[in-house]
């Protein structure tokens, strides 16, 4: 049976986020921007629905799902583009596939102990947050 992902976690660390929006066209400047946030995560988990908020001093961004049922996914807040999104079970992992245009794109979440591991694909670039529960 999946892990059960609700909670607040706060950000702990990041690798790569430069090259991982880099080879999603978001310019330098917004890059930089986005390097120097350090993001919370909410998750609220309950059966097959789940929200993902991301939480920012600039903007937060909601992910609203049912696991399993592919939507049409705005990513207008991050990088200006639509994507057809799944997000579903691969063992303990919660996986995310966007389709669209840019390949490879997509996400894990998994628990190690009380951290919360994020892994974000775009092209052949992949990024990694680290996220510690905090209730």
């Amino acid at each position: 049976m999946p892990p059960n992902l609700t909670g607040y976690y706060r950000f702990v660390s990041q690798e790569n986020m430069d090259n991982y929006l880099r080879a999603l066209d978001i310019n330098v400047v917004l890059r930089k921007l986005v390097c120097l946030l350090k993001p919370d995560k909410e998750i609220l988990h309950t059966g097959d629905h789940m929200v993902i908020r991301t939480i920012t001093s600039l903007r937060d961004y909601v992910m609203d799902f049912d696991l399993g049922v592919q939507f049409e996914e705005d990513l207008g807040p991050v990088d200006g583009r639509k994507c057809q999104t799944t997000v579903f079970w691969e063992g303990d992992q919660l996986v995310c596939e966007q389709l669209g245009e840019k390949r490879n794109r997509g996400w894990r979440h998994w628990l190690e102990g009380d951290q919360l591991h994020l892994r974000m694909t775009a092209e052949d670039e992949v990024c990694v947050q680290v996220f510690q529960k905090v209730k």
